[in-house]
């Protein structure tokens, strides 16, 4: 097995463990920051310095140094999906929350049958 192919997985399956045991905490949205901005940093350095990145590319098992930016891209748009995903699932539990109070907040007493019914 290809260095590169272990490491993607293992990114891949510590990501999933991450946010799924630690989503919405402080501590996820501050490692999402520092994760983000290693990713950019990462980025505007292979714009830089092409040739390093393909030197990398080469100790990690990737032939070509795009080729290893696309790898991480993968695992970046994975990591946002799962995001995206938890968050829209928490503001769904929110908002159901919501919901059951506003209605019991609203509730009126139920009527007696024949104060309901009227007969003329």
């Amino acid at each position: 097995m290809i260095v590169i192919q272990i490491v993607l997985i293992v990114a891949v399956v510590l990501l999933l463990l991450f946010f799924l045991r630690h989503h919405g905490k402080s501590k996820t949205a501050a490692s999402v920051k520092i994760g983000f901005s290693l990713f950019m940093i990462f980025g505007v350095l292979a714009v830089l310095f092409p040739d390093q990145v393909t030197v990398v590319a080469n100790v990690l098992g990737v032939g070509r140094g795009t080729d290893l930016l696309l790898y991480g891209m993968v695992v970046a748009f994975g990591f946002a999906t799962i995001n995206t995903y938890l968050r829209f699932k928490e503001l769904e539990l929110r908002y159901a929350k919501l919901v059951r109070a506003v209605a019991i907040q609203n509730s009126e007493e139920p009527q007696d049958e024949k104060e309901a019914v009227k007969v003329d």
